[in-house]
């Protein structure tokens, strides 16, 4: 489906990431891991063997962002996909957060986008392709406490669908997906907690966790020939969750009846 497309993914080295570079390598793809866990990045790139390479990169500092596009460049003798998938999360209202924390989320869930993009673009207008986004359904509504994280990927989604119109002649398409509660690292903490856990599940009507898996399979039809005629759109991959407005769930009140 991918057979010798050359593609990026950041934060390819654990969670959603590493399931994106396991799917996109089995589908024939060229992949560079571009990741802190340079054990990890290293790991994956040497189990699954030739066709993919890790590169260390700190996507906090925009010289190293210009350095990983250019080395992945060469590596993979262009460009025809770039996934930004890494970002992180931290809790806390407003008057609780530090200043520095702020940045920090904005840099790596925003402004690393800016960068990559950037750097990016020109080598994907050679040929078009596809550059994927990784959002949250946090940033498509207010989550309680997500400050930082839930105004950055607002950015995100934003920043996705201005990318598709300026280079939609390019050829080059550009979405995001808004993942809801998905099994990764990120989110151990929180579903280690049963009692937030359990609220979690209320608020998603299919009543369960996503896998990583399921994040990265809709990434392969953004990026394959499948979406040719896709672009601009974020895409909630969320169990339902996004389409519920919170209201209580009258069936499991009053079962199947027409209420008057």
């Amino acid at each position: 489906m991918l057979q010798n497309k050359k593609t990026i993914i950041t934060g390819g080295a654990s969670g959603i990431g590493e399931q994106a570079v396991r799917l996109f390598h089995e589908n024939g793809a060229k992949v560079i891991i571009a990741d802190m866990n340079e054990d990890n990045g290293t790991a994956l790139a040497n189990e699954l063997g030739e066709g993919v390479s890790f590169i260390k990169v700190d996507l906090s500092i925009p010289q190293e962002i210009e350095q990983m596009i250019a080395s992945a460049v060469e590596t993979l003798g262009g460009l025809d996909i770039l996934i930004n998938n890494a970002g992180f999360g931290t809790y806390g209202r407003t008057h609780l957060i530090e200043p520095e924390t702020w940045y920090k989320v904005m840099e790596v869930n925003l402004n690393a986008l800016f960068h990559t993009c950037r750097h990016a673009i020109p080598h994907l207008m050679k040929n078009g392709g596809n550059i994927i986004n990784t959002a949250s359904v946090s940033g498509t509504r207010a989550d309680y406490g997500f400050n930082a994280y839930a105004a950055a990927k607002g950015g995100v989604i934003n920043y996705t669908r201005n990318l598709a119109l300026d280079y939609a002649t390019d050829n080059i398409r550009v979405n995001s997906i808004s993942p809801g509660l998905i099994k990764t690292p990120l989110t151990g903490p929180l579903t280690g907690q049963p009692d937030a856990y359990r609220e979690y599940m209320h608020n998603i009507p299919m009543s369960r966790a996503g896998e990583p898996q399921e994040i990265a399979k809709v990434m392969l039809f953004l990026a394959s020939d499948l979406a040719s005629f896709v672009t601009g759109q974020n895409i909630c991959v969320d169990g339902g969750a996004s389409a519920w407005n919170g209201q209580p769930r009258f069936t499991e009140i009053f079962g199947d009846v027409t209420i008057p």
